[in-house]
């Protein structure tokens, strides 16, 4: 009788999804801290500018907007 999973390879996977994925969301948002998330984001043009205008940074100031304006 063998000891091993009947697929290796499919236990690892399995191992590895239960290893990474959250079990809750707030398990996800609390696993790092401030952590930044990639998006794409429709902004009208004059907006972009005007941020982008003051030069280096200008993803940091909006995003200080953005919370500014969430309340957070």
């Amino acid at each position: 009788m063998a000891r091993r999973p009947t697929d290796p390879r499919a236990a690892a996977e399995a191992a590895f999804k239960s290893a990474t994925t959250p079990k809750r969301m707030e398990e996800a948002k609390s696993a790092i801290p401030q952590a930044k998330e990639m998006v794409s984001l429709r902004i009208d043009r004059d907006v972009l500018e005007r941020f982008q205008e003051d030069g280096p940074g200008w993803q940091e100031r909006m995003n200080a907007a953005l919370r500014a304006a969430a309340g957070l």
